[in-house]
């Protein structure tokens, strides 16, 4: 059975396009690996957070991973900082990261542009973090967004580094877990290519919005006039409508929408209704999990705790070995 390791951003609910593109396979992997799923609140300092907003974040992503499926008993589900061996390990491979490779980062170089009050040492060394959060479990397989892809090469550098720097073969190479076609992309209602984040808000549907909400996020989606003739081809706008449709309602219903668009008849106000109405329906069993949840504090601690005992088994272990590779003492 292989490790897999991944990271979940400890800021942000979770949206459609978080749930159909990795929450969905991490919940089918969790089973044929040996998973860890950690919080990564530490990562989230490089933007200062108020220790309120950091508190309130990491428990809502914990309550939300929770109730689209990450089952605690099978895989081990932490948050970072309950780690603190992960920061002695970041500690001991920035000995061993340079300068010029971190500053060549096209995340940092894209960090420095949108936070230029604020370029602090993490955003430099965060590669390095998300290194030692992947090898400290000594993870085979780590799931990677395209954004991702050269944080796990450098995760590999310097996994490679260390292992011919001491002359041993104690940390495994990584690579991406692919998840192949059953990774599904859900774009955004104003019409990007992506659902997420975005100023006005209305571009992501959350799996805690309530069904009020969806309907008007839903009925506000971008549109143009309608198709001018025979089965022309669809604007973006329009085809990321469907795409979504395809994710939440029926093959017959698809089908039925694309035959008017089709044929010219289409009206898109009852096309939202529908759209709208099959979003609620899929996602309720899902918003009243998070509900439930929510208000269960005891058996938030409980996960909390146990993921935070099963992550420094693995954790002490690994970093116990690192130092007396390097020729420290052995605690």
């Amino acid at each position: 059975m292989e490790t897999v390791v991944s990271g979940i951003r400890s800021t942000g609910k979770l949206h459609l396009g978080n749930y159909f593109g990795a929450v969905k396979n991490f919940v089918k992997m969790q089973h044929d690996n040996n998973c860890y799923f950690f919080i990564a609140d530490y990562h989230s300092l490089t933007t200062h957070p108020k220790p309120e907003d950091l508190q309130r974040n990491v428990r809502q992503v914990l309550v939300e991973y929770l109730a689209a499926g990450i089952d605690p008993e099978v895989s081990t589900l932490y948050i970072q900082s309950d780690l603190p061996e992960v920061a002695e390990l970041y500690l001991l491979l920035n000995m061993n990261a340079y300068v010029g490779e971190l500053e060549r980062s096209t995340s940092f170089k894209d960090k420095i542009r949108e936070q230029k009050d604020n370029v602090n040492a993490g955003l430099l060394t965060y590669p390095v973090l998300m290194a030692a959060d992947i090898i400290i479990h000594k993870a085979h397989k780590v799931p990677v967004g395209k954004d991702q892809e050269q944080h796990l090469e450098m995760t590999r550098t310097f996994s490679n580094r260390f292992n011919r720097m001491y002359e041993v073969e104690f940390f495994p190479e990584p690579v991406a877990y692919n998840f192949g076609e059953s990774l599904i992309k859900i774009p955004g209602l104003d019409g990007s290519m992506k659902m997420g984040k975005s100023e006005s808000g209305n571009n992501a549907i959350y799996l805690s919005d309530s069904p009020e909400i969806i309907s008007k996020k839903v009925m506000r989606a971008v549109t143009d006039a309608g198709p001018t003739e025979m089965n022309q081809k669809m604007p973006q706008e329009i085809e990321n409508l469907f795409v979504i449709m395809k994710s939440v309602s029926s093959n017959d219903m698809v089908e039925h929408f694309q035959n008017l668009y089709n044929r010219c008849e289409i009206r898109y106000g009852d096309f939202k209704k529908q759209l709208a109405e099959d979003v609620i329906k899929f996602t309720e069993p899902l918003r009243e999990k998070i509900l439930e949840l929510s208000a269960d504090d005891t058996y938030l601690k409980k996960v909390v705790k146990m993921g935070a005992e099963k992550a420094r088994e693995s954790g002490r272990k690994t970093v116990s070995e690192v130092r007396e590779i390097i020729g420290f003492n052995p605690r």
